[in-house]
C-alpha cells in the first residue's frame, strides 16, 4: 500500500476538526475525511505532544498572577478563533461539494 503524504495544513485542520467535535470519535472524523484512522490518531498524538511542550509552566498560571492568566486566556482565544476559521473553511468546502 502506498504511503500518502498530506500537507501540514490538512493535518492541522483534521486535528482541529476532531478537537472541535467533543462527541465525535477519531474513526468518525477519519472516515469523513477519507484518512486512515491510525493516521489521524498519530496526528492527534503529535499535536498533544506539541501542545504539552509548548504549554510548559505558563499553561497553569501562578496564583495571583493576573498577567499570566490574561496571557493564557489570550492564547486560548487565538486557538478557538483558529478552530472556528477552520470549521468555516470546511463548511464552505462541503457546501460547494454538494452543489451540482
Amino acid at each position: 500500500m502506498a504511503n500518502k503524504h498530506y500537507p501540514a495544513e490538512f493535518k492541522a485542520d483534521a486535528v482541529a476538526l476532531y478537537r472541535s467535535r467533543p462527541g465525535a470519535t477519531i474513526a468518525q472524523i477519519a472516515d469523513d475525511l477519507g484518512v486512515n484512522r491510525e493516521t489521524l490518531r498519530s496526528w492527534v498524538r503529535a499535536d498533544d505532544q506539541r501542545r504539552g511542550a509548548a504549554a510548559g509552566p505558563a499553561a497553569s498560571p501562578a496564583a495571583g498572577s493576573v498577567e499570566d492568566e490574561n496571557a493564557a486566556l489570550r492564547r486560548r482565544v487565538r486557538e478557538l478563533e483558529e478552530e472556528r476559521d477552520i470549521l468555516r473553511k470546511a463548511a464552505r468546502y462541503f457546501a460547494g461539494e454538494t452543489r451540482w
